[in-house]
């Protein structure tokens, strides 16, 4: 059985290649079934903190050789290292031992002696090359340089804090079900259960110290859920009533879609492109004890599914750079690319577009995303409001829409639309 350096190693290899991250893990998980727990976490975390400090690791790995490492496997082998050696509690005599054991089992006669050496020649000189490191902006701030310019010119006095908060773990953050029981409650269970939380605003609650979500009282039995603290903010924001018709448009996986059925009884369709995702719609509303109607569609071409009955509530939760979640994907930031976002945007506009034709004259339109970037989000609504003289802007109660990554939450984007009564 492989070392979880060097299946981490392989994770990261597959990732850099250009898929995703979760993809990736979710295929390696059934072919090393033998894995225990520990050693599955063991994988993920070394996969994700490579992932996430990339850049710093990549940058240290060019100052400790003279030449390029043509083999991918040994130079994904030493930046999974070269994470443990900076970010674990990993002895680093072990993980030194533990690279060269996995550089063995690699094609490459030369690996073993190489890793060795420079994970060595590394901890020789780990105060001169971290020093070094803090001087190039992509290896100080663990981002695309790209990226860096794109956060610092939209927010020029948050751009630090932006991208700090984006190599952070994420917070874990439920939502409780509120058709079950309520967040005053929960909390009393969580006691009970020896788990210390915090209420947060909107009734979220946030775990302190992360555990499995098995070890979360009622979560099989569908109490709560885990959510984005800034994600809860979706179901609020749509006004909802009992009885209206509501369309969540980019459903999958379903966390909006249910919170909604919590929230109020309405008529809900929920829509997603992928109908392997739907699934996953279905699977939460079975947990939850919800029903909604799943329908696989595309939002932006409403004409092959939409039975001609308008919608009196529509969330627009459109695809997007996902700019404002990279610290629960960290593959993000280097798998996007500068010119994605503009066809993130003409996705989004078109989509958007399309949706507005299925509002009922007085409904509401909530856009969102969970994008940082301006390009999705506020010049998106600027845009269409421009050219729709039926749509009105509705003030936002406590914020303008742009939530920024924190402790407390994920970045997001949210923009109220509202259908005047006069639109035929």
């Amino acid at each position: 059985m492989l070392e979880p350096q060097a299946l981490a190693a392989g994770v990261l290899a597959e990732v850099l290649a250009g898929r995703n991250l979760n993809e990736v893990l979710a295929e390696l998980w059934p072919r090393h079934p033998d894995l225990s727990p520990q050693q599955r976490g063991a994988v993920q975390d070394l996969s994700y903190g490579a992932l996430r400090y990339f850049s710093r690791l990549d940058f240290l790995l060019q100052a400790l050789i003279s030449r390029p490492i043509t083999h991918e496997g040994v130079r994904c082998l030493l930046l999974a290292g070269l994470y443990q050696l900076n970010y674990a509690k990993t002895r680093p005599y072990a993980v030194v031992d533990r690279a060269v054991e996995a550089a063995r089992a690699l094609d490459a006669p030369w690996a073993a002696k190489f890793v060795n050496g420079v994970l060595r020649n590394f901890l020789r000189r780990k105060q001169e090359l971290l020093q070094r490191a803090d001087d190039f902006e992509p290896s100080r701030f663990c981002h695309p340089q790209w990226w860096i310019n794109r956060v610092r010119s939209a927010y020029p006095k948050q751009w630090m804090d932006i991208l700090n908060a984006n190599n952070g773990h994420p917070p874990l953050t439920l939502r409780v079900n509120r058709l079950r029981t309520t967040p005053a409650e929960y909390m009393a269970q969580l006691q009970a259960a020896a788990l210390e939380a915090e209420l947060l605003e909107h009734g979220a609650i946030r775990i302190l110290k992360p555990v499995a979500v098995d070890k979360l009282p009622g979560f099989r039995e569908g109490l709560v859920s885990v959510q984005d603290a800034g994600a809860q903010y979706a179901a609020a924001l749509l006004d909802l009533a009992p009885g209206q018709r509501v369309l969540d448009a980019c459903a999958a996986p379903g966390g909006k879609a249910a919170h909604i059925l919590e929230t109020a009884a309405v008529d809900l369709v929920a829509l997603d492109k992928d109908a392997l995702r739907l699934k996953q719609v279905e699977e939460n509303f079975q947990r939850l004890q919800l029903q909604g109607r799943l329908l696989a569609g595309d939002a932006a071409a409403p004409d092959a599914w939409w039975d001609g009955k308008p919608f009196e509530r529509i969330l627009a939760d459109v695809p997007c750079s996902a700019s404002g979640v990279v610290r629960r994907h960290p593959d993000i930031k280097w798998l996007r690319r500068p010119e994605d976002i503009a066809q993130f945007a003409a996705s989004q506009s078109r989509i958007l577009a399309s949706l507005w034709r299925l509002l009922a004259p007085g409904g509401k339109l909530l856009y969102a995303t969970c994008s940082l970037f301006q390009e999705e989000n506020e010049d998106i609504v600027a845009a269409f409001s421009a050219t729709q003289p039926n749509a009105k802007r509705l003030v936002l109660e406590n914020f303008d829409g742009q939530l920024l990554p924190d402790a407390a939450h994920d970045g997001f984007f949210y923009a109220l639309l509202e259908k005047t009564a006069a639109a035929s």
